[in-house]
């Protein structure tokens, strides 16, 4: 597609590799025509304590939920729509599902999928999808169908883990290294302690905790 031409909404399976989510770009269902509009949702959720003799509940931070994408597309088959792939509704149908909607057995699970178009990059999973048919065939073969579509943010559990910004010296740490990083700094961030900096080497096995190669992650564990 060139950059003149109108880019499509575009969703694709991923997986989950140790935290690294990896795209299938051979695998994609691509929305015959963009959404009128979609709503991005952002939520929190306190936790309320009631106080004795006191006429308000004590709010306090609980966790930032996931994310919320909700849109809906239109598939037509009378032929209106001038775009590439299987001209029929159901066809159609059975590409979407099997990418966002299909159980796997050997991960026992759905899809992550990438939901990409302009400016929106989301990682999540299928909440809900609704299948309205409008238009038929005198066989009853399905012509246009508008399907509502509802996903939640995915986060691995290292994203989850730098998103709440979880330092915490109990906690096991796994961090990336970045150009400029030193081992008694690292510790500092994730210990609030410099000191660790030979203990830490040790558990990662490094010849010299001064030489610290950007890229390559190091475990944090648990010391106090």
């Amino acid at each position: 597609m060139s950059d003149g031409e109108k880019k499509r909404l575009a969703i694709s399976p991923c997986t989950d590799d140790a935290g690294k989510i990896s795209v299938d770009e051979g695998t994609v269902f691509e929305v015959m025509v963009n959404p009128s509009s979609y709503s991005h949702a952002h939520s929190i959720s306190y936790n309320k304590k009631e106080a004795m003799g006191r006429a308000g509940a004590e709010t306090k931070f609980g966790s930032i939920n996931a994310e919320k994408i909700n849109f809906d597309i239109v598939l037509d088959g009378t032929g209106v729509v001038d775009v590439s792939g299987p001209p029929d509704v159901k066809t159609r149908v059975q590409q979407l599902n099997d990418i966002v909607y299909k159980y796997d057995g050997d991960k026992h699970e759905t899809n992550i999928v990438r939901l990409l178009w302009g400016s929106l990059l989301f990682f999540g999973r299928l909440d809900s999808m609704t299948i309205e048919y409008t238009l038929f065939k005198p066989s009853g073969e399905p012509l246009r169908a508008r399907i509502k579509l509802a996903f939640s943010s995915f986060l691995s559990k290292e994203e989850e883990a730098l998103q709440a910004n979880r330092q915490s010296p109990d906690l096991s740490h796994y961090i990336e290294v970045q150009a400029g990083d030193t081992l008694p700094l690292l510790c500092h961030r994730i210990y609030n302690d410099s000191s660790y900096y030979l203990e830490v080497a040790r558990v990662n096995n490094l010849g010299s905790f001064r030489n610290l190669v950007p890229g390559s992650t190091l475990h944090f564990p648990p010391l106090r």
